[in-house]
């Protein structure tokens, strides 16, 4: 699971990365760096995705070779017929359930808390919202909204080209401190999930 993390927190540097060409570039004549933002946002959300999937799978694998609790929703977790066959072929060998998690979660997003929450039963017991609040002393219902909001500008950006229907032509304003702040909420998130499952 460390793994999962680490890759997170990679993919967060990039990102800041991804920041700092924006700031440097407000100095120059260049006109309009405000999509540096926009691809920011969406990139920051995406970590988090691929983050939950990442934990989610790897946490699997561990409830599988009996170095995790093995979870109600784990042990739902259906599988075809021809892994259940490869499994008892190979009992040692896991790469069947890796296949089968990779592909019953490759089409869905763990963007959504709701989503969120219910992949993370797939390794943990734990009340995940409650904890992830705890630990940013925040209620679960303000972390859960303003992940939401997030995901919600996201989706504007990656399905709408972030155009504000109201004002035909004009794009929804953005700037970097919304940018930022949405990034190190996303960060704290995805730490604070790691804590409480860990």
């Amino acid at each position: 699971m460390q793994t999962a993390i680490n890759q997170f927190r990679a993919n967060i540097g990039r990102i800041r990365n991804l920041d700092a060409m924006y700031k440097t570039g407000q100095t120059t004549a260049i006109p309009d760096l405000s999509d540096i933002l926009r691809a920011e946002l969406v990139m920051a959300v995406s970590a988090l995705d691929h983050y939950i999937h990442e934990i989610v799978r790897l946490g699997m694998l561990e409830a599988y070779s009996g170095h995790r609790i093995q979870t109600p929703a784990f042990l739902r977790f259906q599988v075809t017929l021809e892994s259940a066959l490869q499994g008892i072929s190979a009992p040692m060998s896991d790469n069947w359930l890796e296949d089968q998690i990779r592909t019953r979660h490759s089409y869905q997003s763990f963007q959504h808390p709701d989503n969120i929450a219910n992949a993370i039963r797939l390794i943990s017991d734990a009340q995940l919202w409650n904890g992830v609040a705890k630990h940013l002393g925040r209620s679960p219902q303000d972390v859960k909204n303003e992940l939401i909001l997030i995901v919600d500008r996201r989706n504007k950006i990656a399905h709408e080209a972030d155009m504000d229907a109201s004002f035909p032509g004009k794009r929804w304003p953005i700037n970097d401190v919304l940018v930022d702040d949405a990034i190190n909420f996303i960060e704290q998130i995805a730490e604070a999930i790691y804590t409480v499952i860990s």
